[in-house]
């Protein structure tokens, strides 16, 4: 079986639930608008789902043409209005220092509301953008048969969602972690390509429920079982960043082609 896109996901606002659309045009960033909007604490430093959960059950929806945010709450509640932003502030997003816009109007009160903590929603600088990594990971990658190899280790497949990796792109057709020897390598995906810099380390988040938050699978625990000890660029390696070389369209089912390793 040749190797294809199986899935695309991200989110306007991070922590909120994934979105996955049919197609993407991958920018020098990656996703248009992914991570985008971003949120802190009252100490002004990012927060996202690893430390409050509730997060991931909130829906958001963003309209680009028409500049406008929403955000669907469980129980049927919804925060809708355009986009407006405040004077730039500085704030702390891991160990970096942004100096990003507040997004005015009522979506930061409707999520500290539902979280039961201050927060408030800020877009991320356009030079900066809002995936963790910056450009250098603006798109990352997850074989499904490293899911599968992951389900064999916990034995327990229904809980090894692929959401819970928040990865851009799903592959098939290859074999389990057969994305780890991409790195420093490029890829053609789609009519864009990339140049793979290095694994995706995997944190607490991934052991939250992802429609709930709740935290439901020890994820951590059968990773460190049998990829502790592997070279890797971060730790509790799952999946791989790359860097967006040449933009383009990517859709579900496009061909996945790495180049082939230097001699």
């Amino acid at each position: 079986m040749a190797a294809a896109v199986a899935w695309i996901s991200f989110t306007p606002v991070k922590g909120l639930r994934l979105l996955h659309p049919d197609e993407v045009s991958l920018t020098a960033d990656g996703v248009p608008g992914d991570r985008a909007v971003f949120l802190v604490d009252a100490q002004n430093r990012m927060v996202s789902a690893t430390r409050l959960g509730p997060l991931v059950a909130v829906v958001p929806e963003h309209d680009a043409a028409a500049g406008t945010l929403a955000l669907r709450f469980p129980g049927g509640s919804e925060v809708t209005d355009r986009i407006a932003l405040g004077e730039p502030e500085e704030v702390a997003f891991y160990d970096e220092r942004l100096h990003a816009r507040p997004v005015l109007g009522a979506f930061s009160e409707a999520l500290s509301e539902h979280c039961g903590t201050s927060l408030r929603m800020l877009a991320s600088p356009r030079d900066r953008p809002g995936v963790d990594r910056g450009s250098d990971g603006g798109v990352t990658v997850l074989s499904v048969a490293s899911l599968e190899r992951l389900r064999e280790v916990a034995g327990d497949a229904a809980r090894v969602d692929p959401r819970r990796f928040r990865m851009t792109f799903g592959v098939e057709g290859l074999e389990a972690h057969e994305e780890d020897g991409w790195i420093g390598r490029e890829v053609t995906i789609g009519r864009a390509r990339l140049r793979v810099a290095g694994n995706v380390g995997r944190c607490a988040l991934t052991t939250r429920q992802p429609d709930t938050g709740v935290v439901d699978f020890k994820t951590l625990h059968h990773l460190r079982a049998y990829r502790d000890d592997i070279e890797t660029t971060e730790p509790l390696p799952f999946g791989v960043h790359a860097r967006v070389l040449r933009p383009g369209r990517v859709r579900v089912g496009d061909p996945v082609s790495p180049a082939a390793p230097a001699p």
